[in-house]
């Protein structure tokens, strides 16, 4: 084993990665999800938060069946204070944000723990691996709530000079029940980039 594979061997070691996972009516999805995170992630230091946020179809029954995964709220309060809710959990020294519907599949994680190793970045986008002192910086200079917010995060990220990589994955639909992203969703999504356009 030659000094750069060593190397990346106890980087790999030394790291713990929290996977944060926003929920809202996902019973049908969010069990698929943790077992391809685990089938994906068999040699890392790694640990799922799920944030429900009052979920009336029985997410939070099922998550609780499968493991002390469950980080509960009484009702639906954002995507943005979800990440807050669900960092205030984490222990891991990376923090990993996926969608509870596979969009991001958990097969590229691997390829993201790997490119952060090698170029020591702080973000890596995709299904976005952040480096935990960065995201709570970042999301502390961060005013959205919803949808939008992810996108403040990079934005914010990129102005305080953080470096960001980027591993390009294929972006799946959800495999079981429709997007949340309906009318008055939209209009706060447009809504807020103009605020991100306005402020940053």
């Amino acid at each position: 084993m030659g000094m750069e594979e060593q190397e990346q061997k106890q980087s790999k070691e030394r790291n713990k990665y929290s996977i944060i996972v926003p929920t809202y009516n996902e019973r049908l999805n969010i069990a698929l999800l943790v077992y391809l995170v685990f089938k994906h992630l068999p040699d890392v230091d790694f640990e799922m938060i799920i944030v429900d946020d009052g979920s009336p179809d029985g997410t939070q029954d099922v998550v609780k069946k499968l493991q002390e995964l469950l980080r509960a709220r009484p009702k639906k309060l954002g995507l943005g204070t979800a990440y807050v809710h669900g960092l205030k959990h984490a222990s891991g020294n990376f923090v990993v944000i996926m969608d509870a519907d596979s969009s991001h599949h958990p097969k590229y994680l691997p390829s993201f723990i790997k490119k952060q190793m090698e170029t020591s970045a702080s973000i890596d986008t995709g299904t976005r691996l952040y480096r935990k002192s960065v995201l709570e910086d970042v999301i502390s200079s961060c005013f959205s709530k919803g949808y939008v917010f992810q996108m403040e995060m990079i934005v914010r990220a990129s102005r305080k000079g953080y470096h960001i990589e980027e591993v390009p994955i294929t972006f799946v639909d959800r495999v079981y029940g429709s997007s949340k992203l309906g009318g008055s969703e939209i209009v706060e999504y447009l809504k807020g980039l103009v605020y991100l356009l306005v402020t940053t």
